[in-house]
């Protein structure tokens, strides 16, 4: 089989199984992607995608099960040898990674980093070539020459992805793979990563493959999208053609999940009591050791905001803008330096230990990540039990019935089939479930949702969001919704505030706020949150 000059990437009839098991993760795909041209990979958790980037960079268990027919850039992968994985995995494709922070040394410098890289692939040229060109491609990502020697625990996440960029392109290779590669980043630093990985992608003359599970941003960063369902490609258009007539089951679900997203307005009638109150807060960090040179981070700095019962707050803004400190800070997990925070009624800095340890009972969270979030050696019903027992709110001859009653609260029915699991026998979607049963356990009136939904795949988000809408009508339950998507916040809150560097710089009425943003940094989060005309 020849491959085009016009093609970058070929696959056909490619099959592909994990070892020790029966199902076929992939099942007889095909694409094609040409050069320069940006393909979108579409699908829901467990679809197979990052299998896909797997297969491709040769990076799959022994004795995995893989037939068909795989071309990069005129070379069949099928026929390498292990000798010739290393020219494979930078020189022919570049990977980025979901989550950089797991992928980067914490031993070495950013700066060694690309200088093993290169070394690697280019021993014949001389350390000071090896040096200026590593220094070049940090500059081309965006990064100052003088964070050459910064370690990776030093870099925000945003720059900790840029890296991974450079990392990719720093052989210059025809294929660039980005498996999810903006999932844990807040909109604005997305937009900026996406911008980035487009401009150099057309620099190098580079197609990529976008894996990904948000719609509006495969819309938005590539040329055509592909839907991967249960192993198969089942559809594969352009992306107006996609969004104006999709034809397959899953297509449809994924763009009337999109549009119910933007155009779902909020009809829930609040009650007036409120239940939190928070009043000119300030959690202040000081970053000086000596006494009389004090310094200080305004991580939340005189924040103020009233929740109402059965209200849904979102909590708006970019990394490091304060909002998970604003988190911690309600949940008293850390000190805070000034203001007050009264739940129903009571200033919280006032109570004795016994009755702050009551209370807050009332406030509890749910993660941005659900497996990390859930203690891998604990299944269901041990996880969901847990803090029934710890609070003496069940004995353990009755705590599996509750359990049981909190699981079918969730949509995890029948129960008797998710106790006995573990966190990696369940998907995304189900995990999250799991993680907000354990937090209604305690019966609590104020749930915090850090993020709770941006990890999970568009049809999973509108299936968490209807649940949690569906739970505060039935419970009366006040959310704090945290969140860096504007465009989420406006369809699934009654309010949002904005916030920037500590402080709140707009708030009001989610649609308004969308539709007539104020402030700079509202605009610019319109201006970068994925939207389609549909």
């Amino acid at each position: 089989m020849n491959c085009s000059e016009k093609d970058v990437l070929i696959i056909k009839d490619l099959s592909f199984c994990y070892p020790g098991s029966n199902r076929w993760v992939l099942d007889g795909v095909n694409l094609n992607i040409k050069r320069g041209e940006r393909l979108a990979l579409i699908g829901s958790s467990g679809s197979g995608k990052s299998t896909i980037a797997k297969v491709l960079l040769k990076i799959i268990p022994p004795r995995s099960l893989c037939r068909g027919k795989i071309f990069v850039d005129g070379q069949d992968l099928m026929k390498l040898e292990f000798k010739d994985l290393e020219k494979l995995r930078g020189e022919l494709v570049g990977l980025v990674f979901q989550d950089p922070g797991t992928r980067l040394n914490p031993l070495m410098t950013i700066g060694a980093h690309l200088v093993d890289t290169l070394w690697a692939h280019e021993p014949h040229q001389s350390s000071i070539w090896i040096k200026v060109r590593a220094k070049e491609l940090l500059e081309k990502v965006g990064i100052n020459i003088d964070r050459f020697d910064a370690y990776p625990h030093e870099l925000s996440g945003g720059m900790r992805q840029r890296v991974a960029i450079a990392l990719a392109i720093a052989l210059n290779p025809p294929l660039i793979i980005a498996d999810e590669p903006t999932s844990s980043l807040d909109v604005t630093i997305a937009n900026q990563i996406m911008r980035e990985l487009r401009i150099l992608c057309d620099e190098l003359g580079s197609s990529l493959l976008l894996i990904s599970h948000d719609l509006a941003l495969a819309y938005r960063w590539s040329n055509r999208i592909a839907i991967l369902d249960d192993g198969r490609i089942v559809e594969e258009k352009s992306n107006d053609q996609l969004f104006s007539n999709p034809t397959s089951l899953l297509a449809k679900k994924l763009v009337g999940a999109l549009k119910a997203r933007e155009d779902v307005t909020v009809t829930l009638k609040l009650q007036q009591d409120v239940i939190l109150e928070v009043d000119r807060l300030r959690c202040w960090h000081s970053i000086s050791s000596l006494p009389w040179q004090l310094k200080w981070i305004k991580t939340i700095d005189e924040v103020s905001f009233a929740l109402k019962c059965a209200e849904t707050l979102g909590v708006v803004g970019v990394s490091g803008c304060g909002k998970s400190t604003l988190c911690r800070a309600l949940l008293g997990l850390i000190p805070i330096r000034g203001g007050e925070v009264k739940l129903l009624g009571k200033n919280l800095a006032h109570l004795n230990k016994k009755d702050l340890k009551i209370i807050r009972q009332s406030v509890q969270m749910v993660f941005q990540d659900p497996f990390t979030s859930l203690n891998p050696r604990m299944t269901v019903l041990e996880a969901v039990s847990d803090p029934l027992l710890i609070h003496g709110l069940a004995k353990k001859t009755s705590v599996k019935h509750q359990v049981k009653s909190l699981l079918e609260q969730v949509g995890l029915t029948p129960a008797e089939g998710f106790q006995e699991r573990f966190p990696h026998q369940l998907s995304g979607g189900q995990q999250q479930r799991v993680a907000i049963a354990r937090a209604l356990a305690l019966n609590p009136k104020v749930l915090i949702c850090d993020e709770s939904v941006s990890m999970l795949d568009a049809e999973i988000q509108a299936d968490i969001l209807n649940l949690l809408s569906s739970l505060q009508a039935k419970l009366g339950l006040s959310i704090i919704f945290i969140t860096h998507d504007l465009s989420i916040a406006s369809s699934f809150c009654h309010r949002v505030i904005v916030l920037d560097h500590g402080k709140i710089v707009e708030e009001g009425r989610a649609d308004l706020i969308i539709g007539n943003p104020q402030a700079p940094l509202t605009k610019e989060l319109v201006s970068v949150s994925p939207k389609i005309n549909l």
